[in-house]
């Protein structure tokens, strides 16, 4: 897709979004606590499974506008089976609702698909 020049590292987006909370867990270790607990109940399977839920957590964070969180939830719908096009298909969702800025973000999107070898 985009040239290695033009490249963004979104492995250190990766390890920087867990990095974050392993530091604010030294201070606030109750919210680390609740928020993953939260975070694995709203993530694991259920009524949807785990990688539908990666895919619109993908979406939303295009909205967002967050290159940590579509570093986290692309790497985590791979390891779920999503493939390159899933992950494509839900962000262009969310550029269809957020328009040109979400479009742009897009680019962190391939970058992760390529980084994190989408199938």
């Amino acid at each position: 897709m985009a040239s290695d020049e033009t490249k963004i590292d979104m492995e250190l987006y990766y390890k920087r979004f867990l990095s974050l909370f392993e530091e604010v867990k030294k201070d606030y270790p109750k919210f680390v606590e609740s928020f993953m607990g939260f975070f694995k109940a709203t993530e694991g399977p259920g009524a949807l499974d785990s990688k539908t839920k990666e895919l619109i957590s993908i979406a939303l964070s295009v909205k967002s506008q967050c290159p940590y969180c579509i570093a986290f939830h692309v790497k985590n719908a791979i390891s779920h089976g999503a493939t390159r096009a899933e992950i494509v298909e839900s962000a262009m969702v969310a550029a269809l609702m957020g328009g040109g800025p979400c479009v742009a973000y897009m680019k962190y999107v391939f970058d992760a698909c390529d980084e994190f070898v989408a199938g």
